[in-house]
């Protein structure tokens, strides 16, 4: 019979397709490694893993096994952590998966207080487009994530903490800048700069303005402070959801911010985890803390 830790170390090959990282990532030698999944082949009398000197491929068989492997260490894991359940609320380690276009603005405003509330949390924090969240929470990489809806999240539960809109971001001299909202009609496409592909952010700004056809404008970038100094030099304009104004807009006199008219809210912020995540009562906590200090600051 095939060993928990067995599935331990043939998922961290399935996710690094190399043996030497793999290992590394088990803690174990590269050897030890090798002998232990080449054992655990011979004992369910298939290969999992095809190897050659350059690369590792699954096997459709290995695939199928991987499969109900994730589900079995998925399970176990939430088995071992029903213990925590009864400790000190966010007292036991934890790790949440947050977008770029949340975590520079979000982070500055809860983390002191929840260091405050909560000082025996271990929280880790990882930085990475929705996507890939989305595909660590359901794999338990990750405890939980936090997201801009609408996203496709299937099959995850999702807790909203926070709504909020985007403001048109344009060079103060311009003459739109004097108003007090900005229908998506008034909004110049050719000279609006947004996110590179894969940003959420992108996607939720382009629905807010009821843009169907990607705007004209070459100049896009990776993240929010670049495309407003794109704007502070006149290059364009941006749109910037209300999270990020204070650290980017607010101390820019060359810069102008401008309501969109289009009704809101225009993305929606939750946790999202998984349907059996055993501490969900520590997220709910979370929420109740993020939603509290953002009205203090935004309200």
């Amino acid at each position: 019979m095939i060993s928990f830790k067995q599935i331990t170390y043939a998922l961290a090959l399935e996710r690094t397709l190399h043996f030497r990282k793999a290992a590394e990532l088990c803690a174990i030698s590269q050897s030890a490694f090798s002998t232990a999944l080449s054992t655990m082949e011979e004992q369910l009398g298939f290969q999992v893993f095809e190897r050659n000197n350059k690369k590792v491929l699954i096997t459709p068989l290995g695939q199928q096994m991987l499969e109900q492997a994730r589900v079995i260490h998925l399970q176990m894991d939430d088995l071992h952590r029903l213990s925590d359940i009864h400790k000190k609320p966010l007292a036991t380690p934890m790790s949440i998966g947050i977008i770029p276009t949340i975590s520079p603005y979000l982070l500055p405003i809860v983390l002191p207080e929840l260091q405050k509330q909560y000082p025996d949390l271990d929280l880790g924090v990882h930085e990475e487009q929705s996507h890939v969240l989305v595909e660590k929470v359901r794999r338990g990489e990750i405890d939980a994530a936090i997201l801009a809806l609408p996203f496709e999240i299937e099959g995850l539960l999702a807790f909203q903490f926070w709504q909020e809109n985007f403001y048109w971001i344009t060079s103060a001299d311009d003459e739109l800048a004097k108003k007090k909202a900005i229908s998506a009609d008034e909004v110049d496409t050719s000279a609006l700069m947004l996110l590179n592909e894969g940003h959420c952010l992108k996607d939720h700004a382009l629905a807010a303005c009821k843009i169907t056809r990607e705007p004209t404008h070459s100049l896009s970038a990776t993240s929010l402070a670049t495309l407003v100094q794109l704007v502070a030099g006149k290059m364009g304009s941006t749109l910037v959801p209300e999270m990020a104004l204070s650290q980017l807009i607010d101390l820019n006199p060359a810069l102008a911010k401008v309501p969109l008219a289009e009704a809101g809210p225009h993305r929606e912020i939750v946790f999202i985890v998984r349907p059996n995540y055993p501490a969900v009562k520590n997220i709910e906590l979370l929420i109740k803390l993020f939603s509290e200090e953002l009205k203090r600051q935004f309200n």
